[in-house]
């Protein structure tokens, strides 16, 4: 089973909108190496693993795996705050309807010339599952072998793959809402990096002379540098509610020196972020469940009640709660 708390794995930062930067990060959600494809391709690792005195790298794939549905979260939320504006971004009262930024609106116009238009014309200001030309993510991304040391070898290369493009998309934009998730994640993918060249270091593969970490020199960017100060490129986190992951027992003691060295651990999970839900957008025809709608589910909800602390009821009153749903639809 899973388990779903309502935070952020990492805060967004707010700032002006950015449709451009947001069609950079589909490639990092739904690309050949993003987030997407890692979260399912360590998942159905996790789900084929056989062999029970193999647990420890059955609950490592299991806790990155699990870790990547976070980051799908995470870079999903920053696309759509990204293609729909921030709250500090309220443009000026006295600018026409159609400029950016009037009354805190994105107005489609920008759609035809910045971004990815299906941001605007399919999903309501917010992401798809697509890469940034977009392509539609695919199944056939993923990697399981059945092997072991084949799954590691691919999944490090992955990681490094993804930490490479992650890198180039930081340098494509200065957004601090673009920045601030990215930089999460080349650290993330660098502790992920650990944890399979670790792995493979466990089961006596001399990995760095088959295959050599790529160097990005992605310290020099200062939301990564400090994020690298704080070590979280030297946690894994296990997601384990019952704390029943032998994880621990393969990431721990000296980080491979290829992958910026320092002393590994594992932790449950971090803390978090509040999660805020994105305000309507009436351009879009989204608006969220405006007076009428919201007076509608009261009615309904106040009668369903009322049904359920009747116990003669069985039910009796459903259907007048039904009825008295669609008349008031049809009076509006």
């Amino acid at each position: 089973m899973f388990l779903h708390v309502q935070k952020l794995i990492n805060e967004i930062v707010p700032d002006e909108p950015d449709p451009a930067a947001a069609n950079a990060l589909q490639e990092g959600l739904g690309g050949q190496f993003g987030e997407m494809r890692t979260m399912i391709q360590y998942l159905f690792q996790s789900f084929n693993f056989r062999g029970a005195t193999g647990k420890p790298y059955r609950d490592l794939l299991y806790g990155v795996g699990t870790e990547e549905i976070s980051h799908v979260e995470l870079i999903g939320t920053t696309i759509a705050r990204l293609t729909d504006g921030s709250p500090r971004y309220n443009g000026k009262a006295t600018k026409p309807v159609d400029e950016p930024g009037k009354g805190g609106a994105t107005p489609l116009s920008d759609a035809l010339s910045m971004g990815n238009i299906h941001h605007y014309l399919v999903a309501g200001q917010g992401a798809l599952p697509v890469d940034s030309a977009g392509n539609p993510w695919s199944g056939s991304y993923v990697y399981n072998s059945g092997n072991l040391v084949l799954d590691l070898l691919y999944n490090l290369m992955l990681e490094s793959t993804g930490r490479l493009q992650k890198c180039r998309i930081y340098e494509m934009t200065s957004n601090k809402t673009a920045r601030a998730t990215i930089s999460y994640l080349i650290v993330r993918d660098q502790a992920h990096e650990n944890a399979y060249a670790k792995a493979l270091e466990s089961l006596g593969i001399d990995w760095g002379r088959t295959l050599p970490i790529p160097k990005t020199d992605a310290e020099r960017f200062p939301e990564v540098k400090k994020l690298l100060d704080q070590g979280l490129h030297l946690k894994q986190y296990t997601f384990s509610a019952d704390n029943l992951s032998e994880a621990g027992k393969i990431y721990r003691g000296s980080a491979p020196a290829a992958v910026g060295g320092g002393t590994l651990s594992t932790e449950q999970m971090p803390d978090g972020f509040p999660m805020d839900i994105a305000v309507e957008r009436p351009e879009e025809f989204a608006p969220g469940l405006d007076p009428d709608l919201l007076a509608l589910v009261q009615a309904t909800a106040e009668l369903e009640l009322a049904d359920a602390d009747d116990p003669g009821s069985n039910g009796a009153s459903a259907s007048p709660a039904t009825a008295s749903t669609k008349s008031a639809v049809k009076k509006k």
